[in-house]
């Protein structure tokens, strides 16, 4: 074996000293440890079985339960190369090579391995039996210590099969209907303020705290402006800072930020609200402003959530009434929750090669009346499972309260803020949604801002860009708008419009014109 040809004066030192079982090589049976542990990444010695296949488990009553696993580098191809790109010469599987090719292949490596090999020889149900009968003994020649072989028959089944999948039809049903609202809000023409970020040639005052979390610690910026009314500074935008920040953390704050400005106290109230319980992977204790007293917080965003709401109250910025714009044009506060029978979802499979993020993104959706007395889908909440930064819940439960704002261009706003979000290392390749082609993406939070304003294209609520193809009026724009024209009319106090149902058409230039969506009338 392989200790007998090792040089003579280490042999002689393995006799004095012995040997450390760490220093002693074997090859384990590798396709369970690759599937259990490194997500079918590699079976090691093993070739692959196939890149789809069955796999039967003996569960704990003796039943036995099948699952569907897909080689590791056969779904990363596929992902970098388009689901229909043919595979290279490299990929073969094990039912595709001879079994003298595969004890040859432990042939070559066995006298580099201490102990043994565990191998296992598969060839399928209608593998000639003459081509295998002699393999054991070619095994022994080979000088190999072991060798196993293994063909399926009708009496023992198969551990693992490659089977035909074939599509089953989908049943459409009352169950799957979408939940309903059937009295939408009425807000104010006008009524929410674009929370742009103002110019400040002189720059501005920010206040700075460390959080500190399990895994290091960042700087949280809160800035803030002088009042109007010249009393205290007012918190109007939050920035984070630090390369042991969470990942998604920055888009969190960038999302804050335009709500600080939305001038709507009861609306960031319930922003603060929605992170305060967001549970993470572990709660942790950290000091709080002013003296530094440890509190307890379910998380990261929890913990920077707090941060800034305690600012945020030090300034005033919670105090009072006032009026309530964005709270006001929402179509629901609570999301809408659905009965035993289940609701119809939009989902989208994200993968981020470069940050190892894998994940599912699911929109809820939910049924409006329209003003010509059809109805429109909307999203109402936002929902991820699988492998991403947690902080990307923060970040969804936020989104979810804006898709529920009456007028489309508000999350279409939040939204297109997002798609320049670039994170350190995150940048990667993938479909552009709704067409043919790849590009590549700053950011998960970037691709997941994309994928979401393409699922308000394809229910007509937003274009591809992100903004709203019939405007309501309620979100006063900006004074440069998309087309970059600053002579966009003002929604003015009119009749109903049959277009969009604002009552907002008025008699212009002869003709009857809708303020809000653009809709021309009747004329003369």
């Amino acid at each position: 074996g392989f200790a007998s040809r090792l040089p003579a004066a280490l042999k002689e030192r393995i006799r004095t000293h012995g040997l450390r079982n760490s220093h002693l090589l074997s090859i384990a049976p590798t396709g369970t440890i690759s599937l259990a542990f490194a997500d079918n990444a590699s079976n090691g010695i093993e070739p692959a079985f196939s890149w789809s296949y069955t796999r039967k488990k003996r569960e704990s009553d003796g039943s036995f339960k099948e699952y569907t696993v897909e080689d590791h580098a056969w779904r990363l191809y596929r992902h970098l190369k388009g689901e229909d790109a043919p595979l290279t010469d490299a990929f073969v599987t094990a039912l595709q090579i001879s079994a003298s090719a595969h004890e040859a292949m432990v042939a070559a490596v066995a006298p580099f391995i201490d102990t043994s090999i565990s191998k296992t020889v598969n060839v399928p149900a209608d593998y000639p039996y003459a081509d295998f009968e002699d393999l054991y003994l070619q095994a022994w020649r080979s000088g190999l210590k072991g060798l196993a072989t293994y063909r399926p028959n009708a009496v023992l089944g198969a551990v693992l099969s490659v089977g035909t999948a074939v599509p089953q039809p989908l049943q459409a049903s009352d169950e799957n209907r979408r939940l309903a609202l059937a009295h939408p809000p009425q807000p104010v023409l006008a009524s929410l303020r674009w929370p742009g970020r103002p110019e400040l040639p002189g720059g501005n005052p920010a206040w700075t705290y460390m959080i500190q979390h399990p895994h290091g610690e960042f700087a949280l910026f809160v800035g803030e402006l002088a009042s109007e009314d010249g009393g205290k500074s007012l918190p109007f935008e939050v920035w984070v800072n630090g390369a042991e920040q969470p990942r998604g953390m920055a888009a969190l704050a960038k999302t804050l930020s335009m709500d600080l400005r939305a001038n709507d106290r009861a609306w960031l109230e319930l922003k603060f609200d929605a992170l305060a319980t967001l549970a993470e992977e572990r709660a942790f204790e950290m000091p709080f402003p002013p003296h530094g007293e440890r509190r307890l917080f379910p998380g990261v965003v929890a913990a920077t959530a707090a941060v800034i709401r305690w600012r945020c109250e030090q300034h005033g910025a919670l105090d009072g009434t006032g009026a309530t714009p964005v709270l006001d044009a929402m179509f629901s506060r609570d999301e809408p929750r659905t009965g035993a029978s289940g609701t119809l979802a939009w989902a989208v499979d994200v993968d981020n090669p470069a940050a190892g993020e894998s994940f599912t993104l699911t929109l809820k959706e939910v049924t409006l009346p329209a003003a010509d007395g059809t109805t429109l889908t909307r999203p109402c909440a936002l929902g991820l499972s699988g492998n991403y930064p947690r902080a990307l819940d923060g970040l969804a439960r936020l989104l979810s309260l804006d898709m529920r704002v009456i007028d489309p261009a508000w999350i279409g706003m939040k939204l297109r803020k997002l798609l320049n979000v670039g994170e350190p290392l995150g940048h990667f390749m993938a479909p552009v949604p709704g067409q043919r082609r790849q590009q590549l993406w700053p950011s998960t939070v970037a691709y997941v801002a994309r994928l979401i304003i393409h699922r308000y294209a394809m229910l007509g609520v937003l274009d591809e860009e992100g903004f709203p193809l019939r405007e309501m009026g309620v979100l006063q724009a900006p004074a440069t708008r998309k087309s970059g024209s600053a002579t966009t009319i003002a929604p003015m106090a009119g009749r109903p419009c049959p277009e969009c149902g604002n009552a907002t058409l008025i008699h212009k230039d002869g003709c009857d014109f809708c303020t809000a969506c653009g809709y021309v009338g009747a004329c003369g």
